[in-house]
């Protein structure tokens, strides 16, 4: 009887692996039931709001979703297709003509400022006495199209202007559904690790936390930044004075390449030359030369055994016979 029992039992580490799966299983099930959009604005607000506010609402946002008792803001399972609930990153660039530089990017560092925006990075040159200022701006997406037509107003004309929206809202729930699912293995392999009673097991649940808390971070990581780039669009903006838009027009001739490509097909001319000339030296003087001796060779020869022809007799009566 003792035996039977004994073998009956699973050892411990069986049973909490068990328990890992069954709470994997578990959180696979409460993100594939949880509303994508409903999640994401209850994680980041309605404009992307703070990251601290998104850490917090997981874990209330799966205990809403997953109790099954329909008392969320979908009570049917579909969320409200609305186009509050889009996460939209903004992108884009605007190259400007300005009259006068400084000014010019002291009154556009002030507009973006008192939208609530910021610098990312800027770039200043002043090359052949021609001065421009590549700005990367940080917009806030509400007020992305106001500040790109105050933009506009700066300058005395657009060379160019391009602008891309880009939906990630799909993105975030899914790093959110992915994020919550690990953390409820993490926390399945702390209470593995506190029934581990050889050392040799427990180094191996600490090796896949280790893991699982890695990809944790990382995936932290990608929300942050997907957050940051909904909540601020990014805008590269250049600034120069006309004498850019002539250079724009006339981009497509350089004098110095110009001469650069004549100075080449000059080169290969003369390297063309030179090249016949080895040839001829090397190999068609001496080919001449050899024609020229055996010529001379057969002609001696000729001359010295050709047989000669007998002497014309004279004919009867000339030279008074």
């Amino acid at each position: 009887m003792r035996a039977t029992k004994r073998s009956g039992r699973p050892p411990r580490l069986v049973s909490l692996a068990i328990l890992v799966l069954a709470v994997a299983a578990a959180a696979c099930a409460g993100s594939t039931s949880a509303p994508a959009p409903n999640s994401v604005d209850q994680q980041y607000g309605g404009n992307g709001g703070a990251y601290s506010a998104a850490s917090a609402a997981p874990s209330a946002a799966a205990a809403n979703d997953g109790s099954g008792s329909g008392s969320g803001p979908y009570p049917s399972g579909a969320p409200a297709t609305t186009t509050d609930n889009l996460k939209i990153v903004y992108t884009g660039s605007l190259d400007l003509v300005v009259p006068d530089l400084i000014p010019a990017l002291a009154k556009a560092k002030a507009t973006v400022t008192a939208a609530g925006g910021y610098i990312g990075a800027s770039q200043e040159s002043n090359k052949n006495d021609h001065p421009s200022a590549t700005i990367t701006y940080r917009i806030p997406a509400s007020r992305w199209e106001d500040v790109i037509d105050s933009l506009r107003g700066l300058g005395t004309k657009v060379v160019s202007e391009q602008t891309q929206a880009t939906e990630v809202g799909g993105q975030l729930v899914d790093l959110e559904a992915r994020i919550r699912n690990l953390r409820a293995s993490e926390t399945a392999l702390l209470e593995i690790a506190k029934g581990a009673g050889k050392v040799t097991d427990l180094l191996e649940v600490q090796a896949q936390l280790t893991d699982v808390r890695g990809q944790i971070e990382q995936l932290d990581g990608q929300r942050a930044h997907l957050v940051d780039q909904v909540a601020y669009g990014t805008l590269v903006t250049t600034f120069g004075l006309e004498v850019v838009a002539v250079k724009e027009t006339t981009k497509g001739w350089d004098p110095g390449k110009e001469i650069d490509a004549a100075s080449a097909a000059l080169i290969g001319l003369g390297q063309g030359v030179g090249s016949a000339a080895i040839w001829f030296g090397i190999v068609g003087l001496p080919l001449i030369l050899i024609v020229v001796v055996a010529g001379l060779i057969v002609r001696f020869l000729f001359r010295r055994f050709a047989p000669k022809a007998p002497p014309d007799e004279p004919i009867p009566g000339w030279h008074g016979g």
